[in-house]
């Protein structure tokens, strides 16, 4: 068996005249959680698509679980869960009739979909909600039913298409922890995200991508010690430009986005004494992360 979940190899699609993935190439090891990141418009959902069959690649080669896709992929679907960016539970169904009704397009019968129910809905915390009809259900607990649905067919790997947006910090954080236990138990999950702490927390490595192009990828950490390395002092309340000339002296790199300077500094306070006096400006100081890897390497910050 590969040691590979997923294999990309120069890999173009385009829509039109749109070139949406651009010769993109990338490998996922069985037990890792890979990381898609990006902001809308970057390829993240057209990649997934393209995973699972639904898509064909105008160019290049996909493996996905050792079967060439699209060629294979109904054989590689019996061994994927998704969870899709937007959900397509049915509303008028409880919570158990959602699990029954799609673990039967997977073959299983209805005697196999209830011994595995307890189970699923321990895991998504949603035992005592069995019953409920899911129109009633919270957006976080929606997604919650979206996740165990999509493990009905105890998948090697999980496909997980922006699976937090949308949810409030408390079910966002919520959907991390039971992501975590499927890690812990082995499963493979390519995530894609626009969401810089998801990145961070969750993902082994991860593929930064801007107009369907790899611009950065390795592991969260590794990033942002190779591209920043650096406290950040975030300025803003004067004219950014302006401003660049003073700090110049005692930075490493700067960037402006809208009415903000960032600036990459090893001596955050040469750059604090050298702007004292100027009235109306605020700082803010703060280790580097994901976001300044992709305003540095793009030059403009990360947007939904």
């Amino acid at each position: 068996m590969s040691t590979l979940a997923i294999n990309l190899a120069g890999v173009t699609k385009a829509f039109g005249d749109k070139i949406v993935v651009n010769e993109l190439s990338f490998s996922v090891a069985r037990g890792e959680c890979f990381g898609l990141l990006g902001p809308n418009g970057a390829g993240k959902s057209t990649i997934a698509r393209m995973l699972l069959g639904m898509v064909s690649p105008d160019l290049g080669e996909i493996t996905v679980l050792g079967q060439p896709v699209p060629a294979r992929a109904r054989l590689a679907r019996v061994g994927i869960g998704v969870v899709p960016q937007f959900d397509n539970l049915e509303l008028n169904f409880t919570v158990r009739e959602n699990l029954l009704v799609f673990g039967r397009y997977f073959n299983k019968s209805v005697r196999e979909i209830e011994a595995l129910t307890p189970s699923l809905l321990e895991f998504a915390r949603l035992e005592h909600k069995a019953e409920a009809r899911v129109a009633e259900l919270s957006g976080g607990m929606k997604r919650r039913l979206t996740l165990a649905r999509a493990l009905i067919n105890d998948p090697h790997l999980l496909i997980m298409d922006e699976p937090t947006t949308g949810l409030d910090p408390h079910a966002r954080h919520l959907i991390w922890e039971r992501l975590r236990v499927l890690l812990a138990r082995g499963k493979t999950i390519l995530l894609t995200t626009h969401f810089m702490e998801e990145a961070e927390r969750l993902c082994d490595r991860l593929c930064v991508l801007e107009q369907g192009r790899k611009i950065a990828e390795g592991k969260p950490q590794e990033l942002i010690d190779a591209h920043i390395g650096c406290d950040v002092v975030e300025i803003y309340g004067g004219n950014p430009h302006d401003l660049c000339t003073q700090v110049r002296p005692y930075v490493r790199h700067m960037e402006v986005s809208g009415e903000t300077l960032f600036c990459y500094a090893r001596d955050p306070e040469r750059v604090r004494a050298q702007l004292r006096g100027y009235a109306g400006l605020r700082l803010l100081q703060r280790p580097p992360n994901l976001e300044d890897v992709f305003l540095r390497v793009t030059g403009r910050e990360l947007e939904n």
